[in-house]
């Protein structure tokens, strides 16, 4: 016995915020690399590989949404949201090359650092930062409601502090003729980016292993279903996302039939899924005694059997 539900993909308004974000931010991340090659910057080339990690997280919001509205097939019964997932997958491993060779040239540059035409750098840093602020205010509104669009919201404001360090970078040199800034500036907003690309890449495989969604205590879940009246032994217990905003259930209830009633047992244990853990999309196997899955000796951690307390 089960129940299940999908979680809505961002509305329209959602759509078009993205889709101009991802103009407005791509258009400028390829002027920064344009501008940090004929510029002499490092510093610009490295925010210009930060603010791709904005363009990518936009396109992907972006691609989910149009991808995700395929409908489910005879092939993929979950329908395209992993989309989102492989997509961010391949971003962060394209992202550690990013910044690896921003840290190699860094390294290669720091014993003779070639001049910084720190005017034409803080131009285009200045520009960066106005960019920036606009695709805020595009995505602002919908961040609350999806989780694609807070993703990318908060991608552009982390980018923002890049392009602000690049401006103190290039008003340091302007003053004190010190080229090197631009290389310290530059590791650094490399040394950022690593750490939030590892997040990333850590968050998608997770999910990519079928693994337990991040936010959601497992123990305590397995506590909750058991202290439910009736309930007498739980296993086959499975939690995982398709997505990042579809997150699924399945297990196998042992109930006392003089308790409950199927219909009554099942409804409670969807509603704690619901109120509790924001659980909707469900299969509920409900049992008056073990199945022989539990008895059959599986290797598989999921088999394991957890008893209500007496």
């Amino acid at each position: 016995m089960g129940k299940g539900s999908d979680h809505a993909l961002p509305a329209a308004g959602n759509e078009k915020a993205l889709r101009y974000a991802l103009m407005l931010t791509g258009g400028f991340m390829l002027a920064e690399v344009i501008g940090g090659v004929m510029l002499n910057s490092l510093a610009l080339l490295s925010d210009a590989a930060h603010m791709f990690t904005d363009v990518a997280a936009l396109a992907i919001a972006l691609a989910a949404i149009r991808v995700g509205r395929r409908p489910v097939d005879d092939r993929r019964t979950f329908g395209y949201h992993r989309f989102e997932i492989l997509a961010a997958a391949f971003n962060a491993l394209l992202l550690f090359g990013v910044a690896a060779y921003i840290l190699y040239e860094a390294w290669q540059r720091w014993s003779d650092p070639p001049a910084v035409q720190t005017t034409g750098v803080l131009v285009i840093a200045v520009l960066g930062t106005i960019v920036n602020l606009v695709s805020m205010r595009l995505l602002s509104s919908g961040k609350d409601s999806s989780l694609n669009v807070k993703g990318a919201y908060l991608e552009v404001w982390s980018d923002l502090l890049g392009s602000i360090g690049v401006i103190v970078g290039a008003l340091v040199i302007l003053f004190t003729g010190w080229n090197w800034v631009d290389t310290v500036i530059a590791v650094a907003i490399g040394l950022w980016v690593l750490p939030r690309t590892w997040i990333l890449l850590k968050e998608t495989l997770n999910i990519l292993l079928e693994g337990v969604p991040e936010g959601i205590d497992l123990p305590q879940l397995k506590r909750a279903l058991l202290d439910l009246p009736g309930v007498v032994s739980l296993h086959e217990l499975h939690v995982w996302a398709v997505s990042s905003a579809k997150t699924s259930l399945s297990a196998h209830v042992i109930y006392n039939p003089q308790a409950a009633d199927p219909g009554t047992m099942l409804a409670a244990v969807n509603q704690l899924l619901a109120k509790q853990f924001e659980i909707t999309h469900t299969t509920i196997q409900l049992e008056t005694q073990a199945c022989g899955m539990t008895a059959a000796g599986t290797s598989n951690a999921g088999a394991d059997h957890w008893k209500a307390p007496v």
